[in-house]
């Protein structure tokens, strides 16, 4: 393996790795109220299980992302190279109600509102919004695996730079080089022996390598080769497991251009906090039960992970496309928040649409037109759902950076 690293940047070995990145994670989580709420995922759970939390509806059981807030979609392109604005991390995803994706996702627009010092009243026409897109959506019954209104001016960017990428700019977005090796820094840091082992061996296993070669303009007798690999410091509340990105050279290796590279994201796969309904049985294994997710709620993702077990861990394995983008929404006008709101609750309805049969969306859209709010027209558990998890977590943001701050002030003393 050939990695190199600048002799400025802190490198943290496999036998320190864990509580430098639980450190990470916690300055992370101090930076923003929106970044907590996205690394917070049990605390969300903990208020749906208090008394209050037990107010929402339960709607049918369907598959669930789990952990809907706005980070969590975004451009997503399938093995041809078709694009479409989707759920892209399924990490939390059960069969579960499906209120609770469209309450984490109103929550997560209405801190992201907050941070971008937008009036109360636009959370409030964010939310009806959000509702109305959500339950047009059901109505359409996921037809076509999209939403049927025009994407809004901030997603259409989003969608339009997601369609020009190509393998360089992921290079140099992921790895900051085009050339075939990942060098250590920041993002990434070395990996065991037993880690380098194990990653070499699965990539020798026929189901995988079929993975790799299963994207459009590769041939499934394409040479497939671990080029590098390291440990990947990604994420907020995934900050801690294991997570490794492997560079694959494709085809013979004089022959290689664009398409003989690839990056491969193996990603740990652990228990889901989101409830879940006890009927239909899930998959028991974690990997198992995140790519049956994405094959449902996201299509296009779906079909390029596979489960695996890696060492003493079950894992899923998909390949990053340079078109798979995280959808940033941390600083919004108010006609953008609006206008955005309605499109991402569409897309999350179609996702759960496409589960349901006729009878049960038009049961589920009448659950959601009841108890509308005086003042605000969504429905009004979703209206104070929102307005509590807003309280709760600022609270909770508050507390986090306290405690943060003080253990910083006794490391420097000591």
């Amino acid at each position: 393996m050939t990695s190199n690293c600048s002799p400025s940047q802190v490198i943290f070995k496999p036998h320190n790795r864990q509580a430098n990145l639980n450190e990470r994670r916690r300055l992370k989580m101090a930076r923003s109220a929106h970044a907590y709420m996205r690394g917070s995922t049990v605390k969300f759970y903990e208020w749906l299980e208090s008394s209050r939390g037990k107010r929402v509806p339960q709607g049918p059981p369907i598959w669930i992302c789990g952990d809907c807030h706005v980070g969590n979609l975004g451009p997503v392109a399938n093995a041809s190279g078709r694009v479409a604005l989707a759920i892209r991390d399924l990490d939390q995803t059960v069969i579960g109600n499906p209120a609770h994706d469209l309450i984490r996702l109103d929550l997560s627009l209405a801190t992201a509102i907050r941070s971008s010092d937008l009036p109360g009243v636009t959370t409030a026409l964010v939310l009806e919004q959000m509702a109305e897109g959500y339950i047009e959506a059901l109505g359409n019954g996921g037809r076509g695996r999209k939403p049927s209104s025009t994407p809004p001016a901030a997603v259409r960017r989003i969608l339009e730079r997601s369609l020009k990428r190509r393998w360089h700019h992921l290079a140099e977005e992921r790895i900051e080089d085009v050339t075939p090796r990942i060098p250590f820094g920041k993002s990434f840091w070395p990996i065991s022996a037993a880690e380098r082992t194990e990653i070499h061996e699965v990539f020798k296993i026929t189901e995988i390598r079929r993975l790799v070669t299963s994207l459009k303009g590769r041939d499934e007798e394409d040479r497939v080769e671990v080029l590098d690999a390291a440990y990947w410091v990604k994420g907020c509340s995934s900050l801690g497991r294991l997570r490794f990105s492997v560079l694959i050279g494709i085809g013979r290796k004089k022959e290689r251009r664009e398409n003989g590279f690839c990056l491969i994201d193996v990603k740990e796969a652990v228990p889901a906090v989101a409830p879940r309904s006890r009927t239909p049985k899930m998959p028991s294994d974690n990997a198992e039960r995140v790519v049956q997710g994405a094959r449902m709620l996201s299509p296009y993702l779906g079909e390029r992970m596979l489960p695996w077990r890696f060492l003493n861990s079950t894992v899923v394995l998909r390949e990053l496309l340079p078109q798979d983008l995280k959808l940033e929404m941390d600083q919004l006008t108010r006609d953008e928040a609006i206008s955005a709101a309605r499109y991402l609750a569409s897309v999350v309805g179609v996702a759960h649409g496409s589960q349901l049969d006729h009878k049960t969306r038009q049961e589920w859209q009448t659950v959601l037109s009841r108890n509308r709010s005086k003042t605000v027209d969504a429905p009004s558990w979703l209206w104070s759902s929102v307005v509590e998890l807003v309280a709760h977590h600022e609270s909770a943001y508050l507390e986090h950076c306290r405690s943060y701050a003080l253990e910083v002030a006794l490391r420097k003393r000591s």
